[in-house]
């Protein structure tokens, strides 16, 4: 059943990215990305990481897709807008892709001999990642808690009108 669920998920994901590549339309190749990261987010689900799943959808299909398609809709893309390429370009382009899959294929040549992992059963779960992080990670993730508090303060500072940051 895992197994079934996981060709399914996979084809989901490699079917939607490829309708992210060929649409024509950029605001659909936005929603089949998300379609895409759902489909990637369910791997994590049958690997038993809830917390990345939940971190995946929020970051990535939440906010990502956010910034992508307020960004789509603010350039305005149509065709009479779109610079034509040159054929050169294009063929250049199809001849880096094609290397690079050749890179790809050939470092996964001898995958099948590498040797199994243990699975842990509880890797994932999110009561193990918080004991995990507030007991052996506590230094560092208050530091960053700190850092993170910096920013939003310096967001906020240069983001005031300029008659508010002189006194």
């Amino acid at each position: 059943m895992t197994l079934n669920l996981f060709y399914f998920l996979s084809f989901v994901a490699i079917f939607a990215s490829l309708l992210v590549v060929f649409s024509k339309s950029p605001v659909h190749s936005v929603l089949y990305l998300i379609v895409a990261f759902f489909a990637i987010g369910g791997h994590y689900l049958l690997l038993n990481a809830e917390f990345l799943f939940i971190v995946h959808i929020i970051v990535y299909a939440g906010a990502i897709m956010v910034l992508f398609l307020y960004v789509i809709m603010l350039l305005n893309l149509n065709e009479e807008s779109e610079p034509h390429k040159s054929n050169l370009l294009k063929f250049a382009a199809a001849i880096a892709g094609g290397l690079l899959l050749l890179i790809l294929v050939a470092s996964l040549k001898g995958v099948d001999q590498l040797p199994a992992a243990t699975m842990q059963h509880d890797v994932g779960y999110v009561k193990k990642l918080g004991h995990v992080l507030f007991t052996e990670y506590l230094l560092p993730f208050e530091i960053t808690s700190v850092l993170l508090l910096a920013a939003m303060v310096g967001a906020v500072m240069l983001g005031k009108p300029e008659k508010y940051n002189k006194g």
